[in-house]
Order: C-alpha cells, then sequence, then structure tokens
C-alpha cells in the first residue's frame, strides 16, 4: 500500500486508526480466525483423542496455526513488505513465543480460577494476544504501520 510512506509521518494514534490499519486489522482477522479454528480442532484432536495435556497441546497447536498464519500473512495480510522472508519468519516467531507465554499464562489461569472449558477459556485467550501479536507484526516485523 502506497499509503504507508505517508503514514511514517503521523503519530501513532493516526497510525493506529487510519484505513492502512482498518484494512490490515480486517485481513488478520480473517486470517487469525481461520488459523484459530485450526488450531482449536487440532487442540481437541490432541486432547480429547490423543490423551494430551491441555496446556502442552495448547501450546503446541498454537506453534502449529502460528506458522500457517505467517505464510498467508506474509502473503496477503502484509503484502509489499520489503522484509525477506527468513528474518521475517524469524521475528515472526519471536513474536510468537511472546504470543505463545501470554496465550498459556492466561490460558493457565483462567483454567486454575475459573470453571470455563478449555475450549473457551482458549478462545477468550486468543482474542487478547491476538491483538498483541498483530499489532507487534505490524508495526515492527511488517512495518506495515
Amino acid at each position: 500500500m502506497n499509503s504507508v510512506a505517508a503514514l511514517r509521518g503521523q503519530g501513532w494514534a493516526a497510525r493506529l486508526w487510519s484505513r492502512n490499519a482498518a484494512v490490515l486489522l480486517g485481513r488478520n482477522t480473517i486470517v487469525s480466525i481461520v488459523m484459530f479454528l485450526l488450531g482449536l480442532a487440532l487442540l481437541w484432536l490432541a486432547v480429547e483423542h490423543g490423551g494430551m495435556d491441555e496446556v502442552v497441546a495448547t501450546g503446541l497447536t498454537f506453534l502449529v496455526a502460528t506458522s500457517l498464519h505467517y505464510a498467508l500473512g506474509r502473503a496477503w495480510i502484509y503484502r509489499g513488505t520489503e522484509r525477506k522472508v527468513l528474518p521475517g519468519y524469524g521475528l515472526f516467531l519471536a513474536n510468537a513465543l511472546i504470543g505463545l507465554v501470554m496465550t498459556v499464562a492466561l490460558f493457565a489461569l483462567l483454567m486454575r480460577v475459573t470453571p470455563l472449558h478449555y475450549l473457551v477459556a482458549r478462545t477468550l485467550v486468543s482474542v487478547v494476544a491476538g491483538l498483541a501479536m498483530f499489532l507487534s507484526n505490524a508495526i515492527l516485523n511488517f512495518k506495515r504501520l
């Protein structure tokens, strides 16, 4: 998007409330929902049919979905980024690790202090972690905001 260069001179608030940010967030939301549902299905399979611990399975399925998210994100959400593929993937994974810690910690907390079903808890946690990772990737990794 040509508007990215124009946004550089603006403050953070203007950049975050721009049309460009809305388009990126919309695309990211679509990809995130699809990857989240895939991760949720994998989580259900791992726990219900694989006998895996819920917290361990949450971490593993999160990483699988996140790696697929990068491929779709690079091709569609943040297309036009000048970041090279491997360094971009490295930064995306570093960001994902922060998201993983946030996801697993919040998930474990919800599982301990609430009677929520593990799939509901995972869904709630995904909203918080997902927005944090979107902002980090859009601003720092792909430099599209």
